[in-house]
């Protein structure tokens, strides 16, 4: 991965949401589904975080993304536009650095926008029943 400076780094961010839902892991098998819950910062309609500057204050068990660290996150969205420069892969035509626009991807429908439902209007033992698979995610069959 190129050298990329903090604001280079941030610009990758496509605003897809995906990482902003929440995760439960079978403690089986080790496998890791998403929901269509959101953290309680997640704004649905701009898909963006409501707090970011101070999200890991409020939610800290918030990741922060580095380039150190993004290829040891499993559960990252497989679209995601730091997975795939990590892993030398081509961005989308929807993400907003080739599309030009940050409106692509929710007209590809590629994010969560107004498709999800904020964790403070959800039992957590109602979040199983909630397991979703988003566009260009993998079957959660098949993992």
């Amino acid at each position: 991965m190129p050298e990329m400076n903090r604001d280079q780094w941030e610009s990758l961010c496509d605003g897809c949401g995906k990482c902003c839902c929440i995760r439960l892991e079978d403690e089986d098998t080790g496998a890791i589904y998403i929901t269509d819950v959101v953290c309680k910062l997640f704004d649905a309609n701009s898909c963006q975080c409501t707090d970011y500057p101070k999200r890991s204050v409020h939610v800290p068990d918030c990741v922060t993304l580095t380039p150190e660290n993004v290829d040891q996150l499993n559960w990252m969205p497989q679209t995601c536009a730091y997975r795939l420069v990590a892993n030398s892969v081509d961005l989308p035509e929807w993400h907003h650095l080739v599309s030009g626009s940050r409106q692509t991807i929710h007209d590809a429908g590629m994010s969560v926008q107004n498709a999800v439902i904020s964790e403070l209007a959800v039992d957590e033992e109602d979040q199983p029943h909630r397991i979703v698979i988003w566009p260009g995610e993998p079957d959660i069959y098949d993992q």
